[in-house]
């Protein structure tokens, strides 16, 4: 639902500022709100249901690239700042990489740049695989119908980047509680809060003890740069926390949006059957064509007058950008709202752009490679066991996904 805060008004009447309500959508639903705007006022005037002030959204594709890679639109200066968004909180501490500008960022993400090159990812890979098996072996034990999100899509994420953290098995249940009630708006500011000073607690901890008997993994990589002053430890227990948290959810919600978009579409499961190799092409598109988030993350500040497609926007206003009407803007994307696996150019925005471009893209294409060639080797007749209206979706996600996603073979 679209409607206007004539009080908030901008200085001309050709931007109104449009409450988004932000509702809960069922399955891969594209929000109407943002196609709406990219379709007819691709540069708008938005409140979102927290925070204050109102912000421009920017939804086409070339609009979105300059905003998130112009050094005039500032990350840091977000800090301090009640700006409107879709949380009730912010969700990487104050130090995190995601709220830092180059050179700081630079620096920040360098410090970790090593645990998620190709040659270091490829090592995870066997151990991923085999996790992944021994799940699978244990959700066929089990019969169906079985729930792929308890099963495979949330165990298995969580399990990987533990694995690189350097997290201890025991410890996974706490670290799946904290980014469940870090990355929801629907537990409430003071929950998120705490659940956040709780993580970060155990990452001092854990840091201080990897500093002392160092491992083959990132928490002992962080350590060693805080020992070498490279960077302060509330700077390592930030990057810990948002590398752990933000890797473990959204690759589980968004490979289980990827066999939800193949289960509902069973010509291209058949396609990915009849031929395997096309499953990295076929994950490239999947990741365009799901709306993997709600609303749009974290903004940024113009630091100065800056003229972003043919819009003025003015030093200190805040600016949101959204990765997912850029991946469909038609300009871009032939046939944009269809899935295509032989699309050929497909430069999709859904890991970011510039210098926030997510380290863990990587990462998460293997996972998803992984738990997809997993399921369509093993499950030739893999299926949903529930009507597509019977499937519960997380309410209040900040990255969108099933909440249970029951399965049949």
């Amino acid at each position: 639902m679209v409607t206007t805060a004539a009080s908030e008004a901008s200085d001309s009447d050709q931007y109104p500022v449009r409450f988004w309500a932000v509702d809960d959508l069922r399955g891969l639903d594209f929000d109407p709100f943002m196609a709406e705007r990219l379709r007819e006022e691709p540069i708008a005037r938005v409140k979102l249901p927290h925070g204050e002030g109102h912000a421009w959204l920017v939804t086409r594709y070339e609009d979105v690239k300059f905003v998130t890679s112009d050094p005039r639109f500032s990350r840091q200066a977000v800090l301090g700042r009640p700006i409107t968004r879709l949380a009730p909180h912010f969700i990487p501490l104050d130090e995190a990489v995601g709220f830092a500008d180059p050179p700081e960022h630079t620096r920040l993400r360098k410090a970790v740049a090593r645990s998620f090159t190709p040659a270091s990812l490829e090592r995870l890979r066997p151990r991923a695989e085999r996790v992944a098996g021994e799940l699978l072996d244990a959700m066929e034990r089990e019969g169906p119908p079985a729930d792929l999100m308890a099963h495979l899509n949330g165990p298995l994420p969580l399990a990987v980047i533990s694995d690189l953290m350097g997290v201890p098995e025991a410890d996974l249940p706490r670290m799946a509680h904290w980014t469940e009630v870090l990355l929801s708006a629907g537990h409430g500011r003071e929950a998120s809060d705490r659940a956040k000073a709780d993580m970060a607690a155990y990452f001092v901890e854990m840091l201080a003890r990897k500093g002392a008997e160092p491992g083959p993994d990132l928490a002992s990589e962080l350590a060693a740069a805080v020992a070498k002053g490279d960077l302060s430890t509330e700077e390592a227990v930030a990057i810990a926390l948002l590398i752990q948290a933000s890797a473990a959810h959204a690759v589980r919600n968004n490979s289980s949006n990827m066999v939800y978009a193949l289960l509902t579409h069973p010509h291209h499961l058949e396609r990915l059957r009849r031929d395997p190799g096309l499953l990295p092409q076929a994950i490239e598109e999947l990741l365009r064509y799901i709306p993997h988030r709600s609303a749009v993350g974290l903004g940024r500040i113009a630091m100065e007058d800056v003229e972003v497609g043919g819009v003025l926007i003015r030093a200190g206003e805040v600016v949101h950008s959204s990765y997912l009407t850029a991946n469909r803007d038609p300009s871009v994307f032939d046939h944009p709202d269809e899935i295509d696996f032989d699309r050929e150019h497909n430069p999709h925005l859904s890991f970011g752009h510039g210098p926030h471009f997510c380290l863990g893209s990587m990462l998460a294409r293997l996972e998803s490679e992984i738990i997809l060639s997993s399921l369509i080797a093993r499950f030739p007749d893999l299926r949903l066991a529930e009507p597509v209206e019977k499937i519960r979706w997380q309410r209040s996600a900040l990255i969108r996904g099933p909440e249970h996603l029951p399965v049949a073979w």
